[in-house]
């Protein structure tokens, strides 16, 4: 499997069974006037197999980035079937008051070339439930918010990744140079003894380490021709 981190929550993973494309965002959708810095490079035009959308958010919902007409999972919950087969797509909330300041999160899991895989969106609910840890089940490849701010931070992140023991962690929605409205990744980073960071925004799962469980994978920041 191959995965391609675009900045913020978006990833493009592509493997033997298809590739799906996970909370794009589209500059081009970027609402009038916003104070905050958000400069990672457009998502190019892909033709994917599914479209996976946690939430609303303009960074995260712009579908118009893929191209051809792929299955579109978005904002719902429930079991899907998709062309990368069944999809499971647990209700939570983007924020820690039953999603009253910033709406629904759909945490999203599936399967690809034999890695389960957990998508949490913008988890911003202190922990996860029972039935939301359970409706997940197994996470081979998890990704994780971990900045703070509208969602988890590296405390609440960590304690996600203790309970649902994945192979592999992503960490994503953190300050980089294009963002500036969250944390760091470092504290995250800092409770994790096998860290591996990536020269490029994409990496082949297959040089990951694969022994044991809580390898914390870091793709470089995507920049402007890069």
């Amino acid at each position: 499997m191959r995965i391609r981190w675009h900045g913020q929550s978006a990833f493009t993973l592509t493997g033997d069974g298809g590739t799906v494309l996970i909370d794009p965002f589209d500059m081009r959708a970027r609402p009038a006037g916003s104070s905050f810095k958000f400069d990672y490079p457009q998502i190019p035009p892909q033709t994917v197999d599914l479209v996976l959308i946690t939430h609303e958010h303009f960074d995260h919902n712009g579908l118009a980035v893929a191209a051809g007409e792929p299955a579109v999972i978005r904002s719902t919950a429930g079991h899907i079937d998709s062309p990368l087969g069944e999809v499971v797509a647990v209700a939570g909330e983007h924020d820690a008051e039953a999603g009253t300041r910033r709406g629904p999160n759909t945490l999203f899991a599936f399967a690809l070339d034999g890695v389960r895989v957990g998508h949490l969106g913008d988890l911003g609910q202190e922990a996860l439930r029972p039935a939301q840890a359970a409706a997940l089940g197994t996470v081979d490849l998890l990704f994780v918010p971990v900045g703070g701010g509208p969602t988890i931070d590296a405390d609440g992140a960590a304690a996600v990744v203790a309970e649902l023991d994945p192979r592999w962690v992503v960490p994503m929605h953190y300050a980089t140079p294009a963002l500036d409205f969250v944390a760091p990744a470092d504290a995250f980073l800092d409770r994790f003894d096998s860290v591996t960071r990536f020269d490029a925004s994409e990496f082949e799962l297959a040089d990951a380490p694969s022994d044991g469980r809580g390898h914390v994978l870091v793709p470089a920041p995507p920049s402007a021709g890069g």
